[in-house]
């Protein structure tokens, strides 16, 4: 009997919807299932071993739901939890899973981008203190200087549906400035939470038109379609029937609202106890 496995995407709320849309787009074929767990979000301001628990635990809620290959579309959760859940709890209990992450994907190819070999990173608290994207970037372009700046207040801005009105103009404002007076040589910078393209129009308003932006849900899923290319005892194992399903740790009514906002269509939720 053939198996029907799914690919999971997880994210602390619902900015990983951006990331869903651009992999639905390239991979329309596949089954998916999306678990936000807004009831515990943001996780940008957890300590390393919260992420760390809250991840994993979404992330076996996932492969109990049929999920064999689960995505992070959270900067926060892989760069606090991804490594931890490679290395410590996949080869001891679920070998034949795998989980993967947005950062890596994306250090991959960022460089590339950048003429000056300067760019600008803006996230989230726990992405930056983290070091996550100077450290994977430096891999691969070791010529590359990073510059970090951290946002905190854009995802509740986004959140609140706050972030294409007057008010957010100050804080869009405030961080890009605080980045570029790191250097006046950047020309590139990435959006490191998914949340963030949605302030791209904002964004555009304050920045020099030289200046590119890179949004994560485009790069991760080219990234995937490469991954399942390679991994073909992976690929055969997925469902085709192009099935889709969203779940909520938080009240239902709010996700599908938000939600809407986020993956540009309505949808419908279903809500699931995590603890």
């Amino acid at each position: 009997m053939k198996n029907k496995f799914s690919i999971g995407v997880f994210d602390s709320g619902y900015g990983g919807l951006t990331v869903f849309k651009s992999i639905a787009e390239q991979l329309p074929q596949y089954n998916y299932i999306y678990l936000g767990d807004n009831a515990r979000s943001p996780y940008g301001d957890h300590s390393f071993e919260t992420v760390y628990q809250y991840t994993l635990q979404c992330v076996e809620w996932l492969f109990a739901q049929g999920c064999q290959l689960v995505i992070l579309a959270c900067n926060t959760a892989s760069a606090k939890a991804l490594r931890s859940i490679q290395q410590l709890d996949l080869p001891k209990k679920y070998p034949n899973h795998r989980v993967l992450g947005v950062i890596r994907p994306t250090a991959e190819v960022v460089g590339d981008f950048s003429v000056n070999k300067k760019i600008g990173v803006m996230g989230t608290r726990g992405t930056v203190n983290s070091n996550s994207y100077p450290i994977e970037i430096g891999h691969f372009f070791p010529e590359v200087k990073v510059y970090q700046q951290a946002c905190p207040m854009w995802v509740p801005l986004v959140e609140n549906n706050e972030h294409l009105a007057g008010g957010a103009d100050y804080f869009v404002n405030k961080y890009v400035a605080e980045l570029l007076q790191q250097s006046e040589q950047i020309d590139c910078i990435l959006l490191a939470c998914t949340h963030y393209p949605l302030l791209v129009p904002k964004l555009k308003a304050f920045l020099p038109a030289h200046i590119k932006l890179l949004s994560q849900g485009d790069i991760v899923a080219k990234s995937l379609v490469d991954y399942l290319s390679r991994h073909t005892e992976i690929e055969t194992s997925l469902g085709k029937e192009g099935k889709r399903s969203f779940y909520t740790s938080g009240d239902v009514n709010i996700f599908n609202k938000q939600a809407s906002v986020f993956l540009g269509q309505e949808l419908l939720a279903s809500q699931v106890k995590l603890s």
